[in-house]
């Protein structure tokens, strides 16, 4: 008879433990933390206390991610109110750029239009490569993770210099691909790969809308 075989015989036969209840008092196991043996009612109330241990803190993690995403969605409402009572594109403009500066901590964010095209002086309607358009237009989800020389970090200025994560966020009329809005950090986990883009994917269709209604 093996291991296999007496666990098989213990659950084929509960009663065991009632028929010979002084054996299992009198079984010792080892301590999992440590060298003494202890008893197998002992080590069943250290195993429990373990998995109360891991419950509270996986408790604790998902209250937390509670009130990350409360304080966002928090910030997103203040962006979208602000968007909404600005009249034209300068007052939009600001609204988007100083809420991401300051509500959302960003130490980088610029945005560029191609549609509908607009003669004007402002920076955000100048001449972008068919490169990042295309780029823009095929984004199925913002992008997130390390600078790989884009062309939009170069609308920081100077500090793009210094940009080392990104966020791209493809902004759009229904289907078709208008602009792009790229937020930069010279810090590399600002924006990672794997970080979800919910709220980046709803900020851009509120930049979106925003946008396109002054330009009507």
């Amino acid at each position: 008879m093996n291991a296999d075989d007496v666990a098989r015989y213990l659950q084929d036969n509960p009663e065991f433990f009632e028929d010979y209840a002084d054996v299992l008092a009198r079984v010792s196991i080892p301590h999992p933390h440590g060298d003494n043996a202890i008893s197998i009612t002992e080590r069943q109330v250290l195993a429990l206390r373990e998995k109360v241990g891991q419950l509270e803190s996986k408790l604790r993690e998902l209250i937390r991610f509670g009130e990350e995403n409360d304080a966002i969605s928090e910030k997103v409402h203040r962006l979208a109110t602000a968007l909404a009572g600005a009249s034209n594109f300068v007052a939009v403009r600001r609204a988007l750029l100083t809420h991401l500066s300051e509500d959302f901590a960003v130490p980088h964010a610029a945005f560029r239009l191609w549609r509908p095209q607009v003669l004007a002086e402002d920076e955000e309607f100048t001449e972008v490569s068919e490169q990042t358009r295309n780029f823009a237009a095929e984004m199925s989800h913002p992008f997130c993770g390390a600078n790989a020389g884009f062309e939009a970090v170069a609308w920081f200025g100077e500090a793009g210099e210094e940009v080392r994560s990104v966020a791209l966020v493809a902004l759009r009329r229904e289907t078709e691909t208008v602009g792009l809005l790229a937020l930069g950090s010279e810090d590399a986990q600002r924006f990672y790969a794997e970080m979800g883009t919910y709220y980046l994917r709803y900020i851009g269709e509120l930049a979106s809308a925003a946008l396109l209604r002054t330009l009507v």
